[in-house]
């Protein structure tokens, strides 16, 4: 498979995504002091601001833009755990085609919502007829034009504007950090990075109840994660690496950071009270392993990918939550 992904798809990814979507800020966060081991200064690329909440307007707007008229006029249609499906039934509206989406059972009535509200059809689907869908590229209960929520190279290059703007505002900047769900942020991410500041460190951030990116790093290929378990982390931690994914993250990754339940919900509360941000847990994944001090202790980015979260759910998990009852999906 040769991959169309590079700094000059990406630059012309750029030229329209605005359209759509919107330059986030990064911003500081103030970690205070007596803090240990991190960086030094952690900043958070805020996707949390997009119209939808989520970086994924950015490719899903990139990959519908590109489709010939014959294409929209059969209508869109994506599988999701509730961001991307936002993000083409965002760009299908704007693109005057029809959209529905299979939908993961784990998504919350936040993102269910908003997808209603963008017009899109909902079809509801238990999440292993979903992820063999990501693999396999194809369902028989949908009809349309498929447009994958992370393995497409269009795709991959507007969450590549990402990696630009982090460039543009912070030049030196020593890791980047984002969560990883299927690989088409981090991917996108890492090639305009390594292509603008080649000694720049990218990494994964996984939870651990679903690391697949960790264990295909320790078995040398694409493998599956064994005992998943579903959680409030529901837009990162498949059940796999998908095969054609593989060979980008191998050479694009540095290392996966896998991090605890706990320390998930401990950055949620952190970016809460510091930046008055409501971050989902695959965004929060992401600032987890940065204060970890695993990726590193210079100029480290996170990204923060989205903050559709029930906001029920989040009280519950930010306040006073037992680390059993984290596991439970919602």
């Amino acid at each position: 498979m040769t991959r169309q992904i590079s700094l000059s798809t990406i630059r012309d990814a750029a030229t329209a995504v605005y359209q759509a979507a919107i330059r986030t800020p990064l911003v500081r966060l103030d970690l205070g002091p007596g803090r240990g081991a991190g960086p030094a200064n952690l900043y958070l690329k805020l996707e949390t601001l997009q119209p939808i909440n989520s970086f994924k307007i950015r490719g899903a707007y990139n990959a519908v833009r590109q489709l010939a008229p014959d294409q929209l006029a059969e209508g869109v249609w994506t599988v999701s755990a509730g961001n991307a499906a936002q993000g083409v039934a965002f760009a299908a509206r704007q693109a005057g085609a029809r959209c529905s989406v299979l939908v993961m059972d784990t998504a919350p009535e936040t993102k269910l919502g908003a997808i209603a509200r963008l017009g899109a059809e909902i079809v509801k689907a238990p999440y292993d007829e979903c992820w063999r869908t990501v693999e396999t590229h194809g369902s028989d209960r949908m009809r349309g034009c498929f447009v994958h929520p992370f393995d497409d190279d269009r795709f991959i290059s507007g969450n590549g504007t990402i990696g630009l703007e982090i460039l543009e505002d912070l030049p030196d900047v020593d890791a980047i950090v984002a969560p990883l769900g299927g690989g088409g942020l981090l991917s996108g991410i890492a090639v305009a990075a390594r292509a603008l500041r080649p000694a720049v460190k990218i990494y994964a951030a996984e939870p651990e109840t679903a690391a697949p990116l960790a264990t295909s790093f320790e078995a040398g290929r694409a493998a599956h994660f064994p005992n998943w378990r579903a959680s409030f982390v529901d837009g990162a931690g498949g059940k796999s690496v998908i095969a054609t994914m593989w060979p980008l993250l191998r050479e694009l990754v540095d290392a996966s950071l896998v991090v605890a339940l706990d320390e998930v919900v401990g950055a949620m509360r952190l970016v809460a009270e510091r930046s008055r941000v409501i971050a989902e847990g695959a965004a929060a994944c992401a600032v987890a392993a940065a204060l970890s001090g695993r990726a590193g202790s210079g100029n480290v980015v996170a990204v923060v990918s989205g903050g559709n979260i029930d906001l029920g759910k989040f009280a519950e998990l930010t306040g006073s939550c037992p680390r059993g009852e984290l596991s439970r999906s919602g």
